[in-house]
């Protein structure tokens, strides 16, 4: 064969292909939507709606000023990405399994911990560390599971007090998901950023490639043990770009000589090296999701690219309404000065109060670390129709298998 028919074959089959995947997902899109009875999620402060703030010391205002007017436990001035995801699929905010006031988990349950990771840490909370690892927070759902499950089953076995036998059935089935609703939940995953950080503090000491493949080889391990306790649809988010979070940024801090050095930013400012290997990471989990899937032929892994979707916000900040991506709406961060979102601090003399912007949605970050929740919306409008997921497939549809 010619090398005109070669390519002229190779282009036809390559569209067939093409052809093909846009068809099985018209499919799956056009199929009835998952119907999730609850949600179970795991993870750091991306998506912690008070596990810490009950642990430890509680959020306060300005955190939570534009929503909830209160500190409810995120790091934002509001909602979060995991909240709009429970508003699409018309389920409740969540819960943190932690906190026992004025909580419910009829439809689900919050195990994010701020500052949390994957790997077993070596620090404390006051160290900057946190004791809710993803494999505590797993700990803590099998529990949760177990008893939830044993409240039931002695409710329906007592014969005698029927009044109260009543009132206990009440209650379960208002707080509590019922047995059968944990193989009909999203086990949703977003935990990882604080690793690359050790990783990247270790930057010269240790092989940033083997400390990578191990950390998401022990991810891989926690999401095994969660399928061994019937969870069976899984949304798993990658890493976001952690070079483009503003307190890294030059702009932010002391000029070294360092910063000075072509090719450590990028066309958005944001610094090269992390981003690198949050890219690595991200790689790598993403190898460790499509053998899960080979691995279980009865579960649903759908990964979701929130690098991508976050790096498109910060490349196209001026255009979609925000101010620049290095802009900090909560905190004073100049000349290597640090004074975080709601603290104060004496610098040169002077008393800082790092309080909030007058505008939050004008912002992509909140505290130079974490998201506005204007960010957070525009960021989950992206990832909820499949745009950014392997499958491409909505959230609504994600329990779709597609081996």
């Amino acid at each position: 064969m010619s090398l005109m028919g070669s390519l002229i074959q190779f282009n036809t089959i390559v569209l067939l292909l093409s052809l093909f995947q846009s068809i099985q997902a018209e499919e799956f899109k056009s199929s009835q939507p998952c119907e999730f009875q609850a949600i179970f999620n795991f993870g750091d402060s991306n998506s912690d709606t008070g596990c810490m703030s009950a642990a430890f010391h509680p959020a306060v205002l300005p955190y939570g000023e534009t929503f909830f007017h209160d500190g409810a436990g995120r790091a934002s001035d509001g909602r979060l990405i995991i909240d709009f995801i429970a508003k699409h699929l018309r389920l409740p905010f969540l819960s943190a399994y932690i906190n026992s006031i004025g909580t419910s988990y009829r439809h689900g349950a919050n195990f994010a911990a701020g500052s949390s990771t994957i790997m077993r840490q070596n620090k404390t909370f006051f160290d900057g560390g946190s004791p809710f690892t993803l494999e505590i927070q797993i700990a803590q759902f099998i529990q949760f599971k177990a008893r939830t499950a044993k409240f039931f089953t002695q409710a329906e076995n007592k014969t005698s007090f029927r009044r109260h036998l009543a009132e206990n059935q009440s209650y379960f089935r208002r707080h509590f998901p019922k047995p059968e609703d944990f193989a009909n939940a999203i086990y949703m995953l977003d935990i990882g950023q604080n690793d690359l950080g050790d990783v990247i503090s270790k930057v010269g000491k240790e092989d940033s490639q083997a400390l990578i493949s191990n950390i998401v080889e022990y991810f891989a391990k926690q999401v095994q043990k969660l399928y061994s306790f019937g969870a069976r649809k899984f949304w798993i988010h990658n890493t976001g770009p952690i070079g483009c979070l503003p307190v890294f940024m030059p702009i932010h801090n002391a000029i070294n000589s360092q910063t000075q050095v072509a090719g450590y930013l990028d066309q958005n400012g944001c610094v090269n090296h992390p981003n690198n290997l949050a890219r690595e990471f991200n790689k790598k989990l993403k190898d460790v999701v499509v053998k899960l899937r080979e691995q279980f032929h009865d579960a649903s892994f759908t990964y979701v690219d929130m690098f991508s979707a976050k790096y498109e916000l910060i490349s196209n900040a001026n255009k979609s309404g925000f101010v620049n991506p290095s802009g900090i709406c909560c905190g004073y961060h100049e000349d290597g000065y640090h004074v975080y979102c709601g603290n104060k601090a004496m610098i040169n003399g002077k008393e800082i109060v790092a309080s909030s912007c007058e505008d939050p949605s004008k912002y992509i970050s909140w505290d130079g670390v974490h998201y506005t929740e204007a960010a957070n919306q525009w960021i989950a409008n992206r990832i909820l129709n499949g745009s950014f997921s392997d499958p491409s497939l909505p959230i609504a549809h994600s329990c779709q298998i597609t081996h």
